[in-house]
């Protein structure tokens, strides 16, 4: 048994928590890392936020000619390198993690961290044992305990699914090749970009919704809007109860229910892009005193603190990330590892992680932005509230684009004028939504921000500005 001052496990957003100020303090770092080969330094670098828009980028620039004919202009997609796109792109990733690894393996800078590649898992308070992945295992305790294990794909209870062996969003990045047509089960975040990426390659692709809309968590109006711009370039699939999967000589079959009518969707791979559930089960936070949610996340207190299963504050541990957060977002883990970095450092000191909006992107075609309240919750809290609405279409740089789906809805409380909440959908909705998040973070209503700045002719920032007249008129 070794005892130190940190435990720290998890090596996404936790990879900015040892540094000069922590030199005096003994740190055990457990990674057991992410995918299925291990690699080091998180999910948004490995195999979310970082390779995924890599991949977008790729996807926007090949869907470029469907495009083209409204201009006036003629363009072909000659063909799709497949391995050349995955080579290109993991080619700038995969050194970042070797780097990483190396780093916190061997550079002076870490003299007081011991690295540790294994799965860790509490044994009691503040006690863990590290089942390391060269077949060892060490026994560990520490006066503080830092948790940012992150989360991982989950399949859905479907009879064979786990047999067909579905791709993740952990390996569909990776194949060998592009097959012709792909399933998608789920609907969220995930299913609508890898709908894009893989769409604007060249697939032929299925979405497999269970319940009547693509991203029924997101605004009724962008829920809709968005469905029906996908369902132009994919097959749309709503109100499908999976029942059973099995993999073919030809591929991939998925029977379901719709309407109460079986149905069976066949395509040659099947990417399951249902949800993601933290790591919590692999630490075994039970037998650490930690209480988890419904949904698996750490529970922790404002501060980052980790709860035990009676509300009390568990001192010495603490959590971050999507470990202990729904939202499972990289700028929230970032932004909560920070905070936690300063109250284990200041603890007479103690910070708030959640006092700010937090923003959401969903980088598809068309683009997504959204923060604060839909205009379902914004209603159902009992405020009067009003809600503008701006299309592309009625802006200037809008009838560039030839915009007649995009659009911005800004919610706003309607005696103080307060900014409730934000969704764009169309060009560039993750930058245009930024002016209205900091509107929001600074606590400035509609009425501060429209008449007291110039907002550039003919730009796209004009979609905020009209859509913040229509609340202060």
């Amino acid at each position: 048994m070794t005892h130190y001052d940190i435990a720290l496990i998890g090596s996404g957003s936790g990879n900015s928590f040892p540094g000069p100020e922590l030199a005096d303090r003994s740190i055990v770092y457990i990674d057991r890392g992410v995918g299925p080969d291990h690699v080091f330094g998180g999910t948004c670098l490995n195999l979310g936020c970082i390779p995924t828009k890599m991949f977008v980028h790729t996807a926007d620039v090949a869907a470029t000619p469907r495009e083209a004919g409204r201009f006036g202009v003629a363009e072909t997609l000659d063909g799709v390198d497949w391995p050349a796109i995955r080579d290109r792109i993991f080619g700038r990733i995969d050194p970042i993690s070797r780097g990483g690894l190396d780093y916190r393996a061997h550079h002076p800078d870490n003299d007081n961290l011991t690295l540790l590649r294994g799965t860790a898992r509490f044994t009691g308070p503040r006690a863990l044992v590290v089942d390391l992945a060269d077949g060892g295992r060490e026994q560990i305790t520490a006066d503080t305990v830092v948790l940012g294990a992150g989360s991982r794909p989950e399949l859905p209870p479907v009879d064979g699914l786990a047999e067909a062996a579905p791709l993740t969003s952990d390996t569909v990045m990776r194949i060998d090749r592009l097959p012709a047509s792909i399933a998608i089960l789920g609907s969220g975040v995930i299913a609508a970009e890898f709908a894009h990426i893989l769409s604007g390659l060249g697939v032929e692709v299925t979405i497999i919704a269970r319940s009547g809309v693509l991203l029924r968590h997101e605004d009724a109006d962008i829920a809709e809007t968005f469905t029906a711009a996908i369902s132009e370039r994919c097959h749309v699939v709503t109100g499908f109860a999976a029942t059973s999967a099995r993999r073919t000589a030809d591929g991939v079959e998925l029977v379901g229910t719709v309407d109460g009518a079986e149905r069976t969707i066949a395509a040659e791979e099947l990417l399951v892009a249902t949800g993601r559930r933290p790591n919590s089960d692999l630490l075994d936070v039970a037998a650490g005193g930690i209480a988890t949610a419904d949904d698996g996340c750490v529970r922790v207190d404002p501060y980052q603190r980790v709860l035990d299963t009676s509300g009390r504050v568990l001192e010495g541990v603490w959590a971050f990330g999507d470990l202990s957060s729904p939202l499972q977002l990289k700028h929230v883990a970032n932004h909560e590892l920070r905070i936690l970095r300063h109250n284990v450092l200041h603890p007479e000191d103690l910070r708030r992680s959640d006092t700010m909006p937090a923003p959401r992107g969903i980088f598809t075609h068309p683009q997504i932005a959204a923060v604060g309240m839909t205009e379902e919750e914004a209603r159902a809290s009992g405020r009067q509230i009003r809600v503008a609405r701006q299309e592309y279409a009625g802006i200037a740089y809008g009838w560039a684009l030839e915009d007649t789906t995009g659009f911005a809805k800004v919610i706003a409380d309607a005696d103080t004028g307060e900014i409730l909440g934000a969704h764009l959908l169309g060009a560039e909705a993750t930058v245009l939504i930024q002016i209205l998040i900091q509107a929001m973070s600074l606590g400035q209503t509609a009425a501060d921000i429209a008449r007291t700045q110039y907002w550039i002719h003919p730009a796209l920032p004009e979609l905020i500005e009209n859509a913040l007249l229509q609340l202060t008129d």
